[in-house]
């Protein structure tokens, strides 16, 4: 049970590490910026929560569903 836990526990830390790099890099590959988030919060709302589930999707399939 402890080998079960420490390979979830290494899978769940992967999986955090490769989507917070996702996010990042679509942020700035879609030119999301601080100066639009004080400008424009509603549609830099919009935009990061549509990065963010672009980019579960990815894990998902990259790492849990493998």
């Amino acid at each position: 049970m402890a080998r079960l836990n420490a390979y979830l526990a290494d899978v769940d830390r992967q999986a955090q590490e490769r989507l917070e790099r996702l996010i990042e890099d679509m942020k700035q590959a879609q030119g999301l910026t601080e100066q639009l988030k004080a400008e424009n919060a509603l549609e830099w709302t919009g935009r990061v929560n549509n990065i963010r589930a672009c980019a579960r999707e990815v894990v998902n399939e990259e790492i849990i569903y493998t």
